[in-house]
């Protein structure tokens, strides 16, 4: 945790002292990391402690050191996050996959309402995180600035490749352990791209590193339908459904199908779906450049009508 800005909410705020253990003579202490050897942000992140009472994390954490735990992003406009309730309910499904209790919604909501009180006006990131740490379970929730990248792909669009991914257990869960997706983006970035797009081997297409895949194709008379990758190995995406709840609330038809890369580049747009970047439309895949999409405006408008 970065030690600059760390709230703990008190019990009497709702969030509660029983979860997780831990001894509540520790309730301000943090991990005591100097200021200089930790990456700076303006404004520096907000670290709130779900439990009511430790706010601490061992170095040798198996939350850090293995990644044993499940988390959610989601963004934070002008002092309201986006979807709130489906990311919760989307990290209390991550939980269960991976073993884990989770607190209930109160104290998330309220640890989460005293992070988000002290960000300043305009966009930040708001991260859930759950994790099975050494003396018992930890969540906590950290509220941080919007990497510099996210403007630049809501505008521009990106650049991506194919990708297989192998078969992995906890691929429908928001685990923190996240080597093979950083590894992905790391591989993306060698090869001149910005983002990847993963296939399983029989060719279906899946997901990014780090985001849904939606793309539009066109109907019988000309109309547009939103397709995404139907698979169980897939996380399900909150930006997604809430995309295709708009579409479909204005007549648009929406599909869940198998995917592949032919789909792709056949299709009228394609476009990558996070939480944070919120849509950003692939231009080139594979070093190939995929044609402007003649549905560029009704996706930008669904996503910020809805989101």
């Amino acid at each position: 945790m970065l030690p600059e800005r760390v709230a703990v909410v008190p019990d009497g705020a709702g969030v509660g002292s029983g979860f997780g253990g831990g001894n509540c003579a520790h309730a301000s202490s943090v991990v005591g990391v100097p200021t200089s050897l930790l990456a700076v942000t303006t404004p520096p992140p907000i670290v709130v402690a779900v439990d009511g009472c430790r706010a601490t994390v061992r170095a040798d954490d198996p939350v850090f050191s293995r990644g044993d735990g499940v988390f959610e992003t989601s963004l934070v406009r002008s002092g309201a996050v986006c979807l709130l309730d489906e990311h919760l309910a989307r990290l209390t499904a991550s939980a269960a996959l991976a073993g884990l209790p989770c607190p209930d919604s109160v104290r998330w909501l309220t640890a989460v309402t005293a992070a988000v009180s002290q960000w300043p006006d305009g966009e930040a990131v708001l991260r859930l995180v759950l994790g099975r740490g050494a003396d018992g379970v930890v969540a906590f929730v950290m509220v941080s600035a919007v990497p510099a990248r996210v403007a630049a792909a809501r505008r521009d669009g990106v650049e991506a490749v194919t990708l297989v991914r192998p078969h992995w257990p906890l691929a429908a869960a928001k685990s923190l352990s996240y080597a093979a997706n950083v590894a992905a983006l790391r591989h993306a970035e060698r090869a001149g791209a910005g983002d990847a797009v993963f296939v399983d081997a029989t060719g279906a297409v899946l997901e990014g590193p780090r985001s849904a895949i939606v793309l539009a194709v066109r109907g019988a008379a000309g109309e547009p339908v939103l397709v995404t990758p139907d698979a169980s190995s897939i996380l399900p995406s909150t930006t997604q459904h809430a995309l295709f709840a708009a579409a479909a609330a204005q007549g648009v038809e929406c599909v869940h199908r198998r995917v592949t890369v032919p789909d792709l580049f056949a299709a009228q747009g394609v476009w990558l779906l996070s939480a944070i970047t919120l849509a950003a439309r692939v231009h080139t895949l594979d070093g190939r450049t995929l044609a402007a999409s003649p549905f560029e405006a009704l996706i930008g408008g669904l996503i910020d009508g809805q989101i």
